[in-house]
């Protein structure tokens, strides 16, 4: 039987899977606010497990449904090529579990993962997953996804073994003063733009 995403933050923790953190401000003029994020990630052969903790001073979740614009809500995002080729894959989910999934060779011409692939991620938020309000208030929240190997829908994958992955990690949402873009791994650009894998790096994934 499959993990349940609302497993996986227990689970790291019995592991002492370490996390890493979101933290870097690649625009700090423009966007200096900088939340608490932290990612932990682990796979086994066609599973990768993926947990977010986030702690930020205003929590946006107005999309409530996949495939919405869920960037402008708090969201939390994975962008990762597998070795080989140039297509990249983009796994965004706001605070409430809501997914954007996509593939292609850059920003433009992205082709959305079909439905099929969407109900095969399971999610898990500690917000629920129900649209609500802005809150402005300092809140921590949790997100956790069971990505399968069949996520990676343009590549017909089957397994993650063998597989390496170049990846970014990233935080993104907020209005007026705590709009906000962080990395994992630095991007060298004149405006905030995620859809950069050229500053994607080697991504090291423990086994559960």
């Amino acid at each position: 039987m499959a993990l349940p995403a609302s497993d996986i933050p227990q689970l790291l923790a019995a592991r002492g899977v370490p996390y890493r953190n979101i933290d870097i401000l690649n625009w700090p003029e423009a966007f200096p606010y900088r939340p608490e994020v932290q990612f932990a990630i682990v796979r086994n052969a066609d599973t990768l497990l993926l947990h977010y903790r986030v702690t930020e001073d205003q929590v946006l979740a107005r999309v409530g449904q996949d495939q919405g614009p869920v960037w402008s809500d708090s969201c939390v995002e994975f962008f990762c090529q597998p070795e080989g080729g140039d297509l990249y894959y983009n796994f965004e989910c706001n605070c409430i579990g809501r997914l954007l999934v996509g593939a292609g060779n850059g920003r433009e011409g992205r082709e959305a993962a079909p439905a099929s692939v969407l109900a095969g991620i399971d999610r898990w938020a500690s917000l629920g997953d129900q649209p609500f309000a802005d809150r402005l208030e300092r809140s921590c929240w949790e997100t956790a996804l069971v990505i399968p190997a069949s996520a990676f829908f343009r590549n017909g994958l089957r397994s993650f073994e063998g597989l390496r992955l170049r990846a970014n990690f990233y935080k993104c949402g907020g209005t007026d003063a705590y709009k906000h873009y962080l990395s994992w791994a630095p991007i060298s650009a004149p405006k905030p733009d995620f859809h950069r894998p050229e500053f994607f790096k080697p991504l090291s994934i423990g086994e559960f």
